[in-house]
């Protein structure tokens, strides 16, 4: 165990460019996953991540196929797939089975383009599962410029946004343009998720955009106070994990799921402590 988590490894690690870097885009990832993940809650959503997630991957492997950049096809996939979701999935009987159909067609054809492609297998495995080795300065650029775009158009929304994912029905009552907000909120979600790509892989950038969100859904109903819980809980995961997995050199999903999860847990046991104290009251 003291071998796996050699400290004096990581505090030498932690001084290498391409781990700050990492640090960086982490960071810039779970502020954005924990703005979007309360709403991404709230909206049910959840099975839309992981599609999108999908076509994230799928754009991945195609720019490994066509040797460009994997955040810039990574981006470009999951954008697709929040456009389709958001477009097709306007009716709330019919989301969870275009869903479906979006899912697995992006898989079966990122499959492919990663057979197409035989060399190069350390990037393959790390579009599924995160590898911070990956992360340049000129991703840094370009997460961290996303990530911006993300905050400021979903701080121009969040009100009206956040009324139509509370209440729906008395949204569209009152004017609130759901149908654009929609598949524009999908958009958002999409590139946060493709940001997600580089640091826990295409397979686990759930457990930074739901996670959080339950976890903060279960401690306070206040959609400020979970939105901050949310942040710290993202941020908490996904630097916890990549320092974690410095020493052995292990996948950084691996440990950003497992602080993600034992956060979730903990809040709760927390929540049920406090409705258990309500009701005895």
């Amino acid at each position: 165990m003291g071998k796996l988590f050699d400290f004096s490894v990581t505090a030498e690690l932690l001084g290498y460019p391409f781990v700050q870097q990492a640090l960086l885009a982490a960071a810039a990832l779970g502020l954005v996953s924990g703005c979007l993940a309360p709403l991404v809650v709230t909206r049910k959503m959840s099975f839309a991540v992981h599609g999108t997630a999908e076509l994230a991957f799928t754009g991945a492997a195609a720019a490994l196929l066509l040797g460009v950049g994997v955040a810039v096809g990574s981006l470009a996939g999951a954008v697709v797939a929040a456009l389709l979701l958001g477009l097709l999935g306007q009716r709330g009987t019919e989301r969870d089975s275009v869903i479906g159909a979006i899912l697995s067609f992006g898989l079966g054809v990122g499959v492919l383009l990663l057979w197409l492609n035989p060399e190069r297998t350390a990037n393959k495995f790390s579009i599924l599962v995160g590898q911070i080795v990956g992360v340049d300065s000129s991703d840094v650029l370009l997460l961290s410029g996303c990530a911006a775009v993300v905050l400021v158009v979903l701080a121009c929304v969040y009100r009206p946004l956040l009324f139509a994912s509370v209440d729906p029905d008395v949204a569209v009552a009152r004017g609130v343009p759901s149908r654009v907000l929609t598949p524009l909120f999908a958009v958002l979600v999409g590139v946060s998720t493709a940001l997600g790509v580089y640091t826990v892989g295409a397979l686990l950038v759930l457990a930074l955009m739901v996670t959080p969100g339950a976890a903060a859904a279960r401690i306070t109903a206040s959609p400020v106070k979970a939105t901050l819980l949310a942040v710290v809980f993202a941020e908490v995961a996904v630097l916890g994990g990549i320092v974690l997995s410095l020493a052995p050199g292990a996948p950084v999903s691996a440990f950003v799921t497992i602080i993600s999860f034992v956060i979730y847990l903990v809040c709760r046991l927390v929540g049920d402590r406090r409705m258990r104290r309500r009701a005895a009251a």
